[in-house]
């Protein structure tokens, strides 16, 4: 055997693989114990490119629904707008647990190029859409090829010795979390230039006929500069076969694989994994409950004040969404890790959804203010709603990434991403027409306009409180790490 052999610690053999990507990086791993930075840079900027485009349409969506002269009424509006939300959510539903299997056999690094390429190109056509069916079009698409979270859960937990997974964990929350604040703040500020900037963007030019198109252009040129940088990305998967005695991990090991039913790569493999799906399943609840919120957020302060909204402008809108950046990056990078250590995943994510159940009852009263104390509260209100909420989701992707080994990973977070969409997609449809029914009830006797949208909310937010307690989550008896 010519493959290269190291004796480490552990009292145990590792055989490294020369030629092995992955045995490189286990190699630095057992070598190193210093943080990653470099790698996790890579988990954030590539998760960032992919998130951008999901949450950019949010705040111009009513009025590029609006421009297509679809709905007849402008009540409907909402209801068209959540078909289009829902689009991308629908593509990767149906690619998702592919996307997955494919960076199992083929890596990582693949899944990654295609998938902020497919961003490049779809992106952009969603700009330049004329109408409401090629904007559906176009959404689906890059839902359909965009299968680079999935890939970069299991890289997180992979390219990191076991003390730094949750701040790799928490890297790739954060910049998702950024990601759904920077892309609205980008939709708000330059949808429609040419209305808003006539000195600089003429109603002639390619931006005053496509008035959505700068932001899906300004996306799509950090996406290609992502795509770029994707070739220099390390691999992490194993390219040769494990034997049974011995590992390819390092301080951080994988128990021994010997077990088949442990190792199988078959999705069916993965269903019979409760302790995986029961995390599975309650994320899918929180991710509907998320996906809901943005969806009804962004629609509510845009609405007129006669249907219960804020009758906010986009820039507003994407004002209130920008300002929890700093402090979503704050928490995530220097105060969850900590709380995760001390309490451990399951209990910070309790703690967020209880804290998001009593904020989010107070949302309906903030249609009480105006001017100067209604943009503070609703700038508070947002960034707390948001750090909660990837509070929740960093718990959740520890838990499941550690309930699989390696050879499991991509095709475990696939199937998350997978079912996770289909949630996702229900979420902006079933919210928009929650919405546009809720403001046609503004004077009904029981939780009347925007009372019954949050109330429903809380709903939700609570039954997936309620799943994070035994019998329903069953935690690893073996983690994998």
């Amino acid at each position: 055997m010519e493959e290269n052999k190291e004796y480490l610690l552990n009292k145990q053999e590792i055989y490294y693989h020369e030629n092995c990507p992955g045995c490189k990086i286990d190699r630095r791993k057992a070598e190193c114990s210093n943080v990653p930075w470099l790698h996790f840079f890579f988990i954030w900027i590539i998760t960032l490119s992919s998130c951008l485009p999901i949450s950019s349409i949010f705040p111009f969506l009513y009025y590029m629904v609006r421009d297509f002269h679809i709905a007849k009424r402008e009540e409907d509006i909402s209801y068209y707008a959540g078909f289009e939300g829902s689009a991308f959510m629908i593509g990767r539903f149906m690619t998702a647990l592919l996307w997955g299997m494919v960076a199992d056999r083929y890596g990582r690094k693949f899944v990654m190029i295609v998938s902020t390429l497919a961003v490049v190109i779809f992106n952009t056509l969603f700009g330049l859409s004329t109408s409401y069916w090629m904007a559906l079009a176009t959404r689906f698409l890059l839902g359909a090829f965009c299968g680079v979270l999935g890939p970069m859960r299991a890289y997180a937990c992979e390219v990191s010795r076991r003390e730094h997974q949750a701040l790799g964990v928490a890297m790739l929350s954060s910049a998702w979390g950024i990601g759904l604040v920077i892309g609205p703040a980008l939709g708000g500020y330059l949808a429609q230039p040419a209305e808003k900037f006539p000195n600089i963007f003429s109603q002639e030019s390619i931006f005053g006929r496509f008035p959505y198109f700068l932001v899906s252009l300004v996306i799509s040129i950090f996406a290609l500069i992502v795509f770029i940088i994707c070739f220099w990305l390390p691999e992490t998967l194993h390219c040769h076969e494990v034997e049974d005695a011995s590992v390819c991990e390092s301080n951080d090991l994988e128990k021994s694989q010997s077990n088949k039913g442990q190792t199988s790569n078959t999705w069916l493999s993965l269903l019979r994994n409760w302790p995986l799906m029961s995390v599975v399943i309650l994320y899918c609840v929180f991710q509907l409950h998320d996906m809901a919120y943005i969806e009804i957020f962004s629609l509510w302060t845009v609405s007129p004040r006669a249907f219960g909204g804020l009758s906010l402008a986009t820039e507003d809108v994407g004002q209130a969404l920008a300002v929890a950046g700093v402090g979503l990056l704050l928490c995530q990078l220097l105060l969850y890790p900590i709380l995760e250590r001390s309490l451990g995943p399951i209990t910070v994510s309790r703690t967020g959804a209880v804290l998001s159940i009593a904020l989010l009852s107070c949302y309906p009263f903030i249609s009480n203010l105006s001017g100067r104390s209604l943009s503070l509260v609703i700038d508070l209100a947002s960034a707390l709603k948001n750090v909660l909420s990837i509070s929740i989701t960093t718990g959740l992707f520890l838990l499941q990434n550690r309930a699989v080994s390696q050879r499991q990973r991509g095709a475990a977070n696939g199937l998350s991403l997978c079912i996770m969409s289909l949630c996702k997609a229900a979420g902006p449809a079933a919210a928009g027409s929650l919405l546009s029914w809720a403001q046609s009830r503004q004077h009904a006797s029981f939780l009347p306009g925007s009372h019954m949208v949050f109330f429903i909310l809380n709903v939700v937010e609570f039954i997936g409180l309620l799943m994070t307690f035994k019998p329903f989550l069953a935690e690893p008896a073996q983690e994998f790490f």
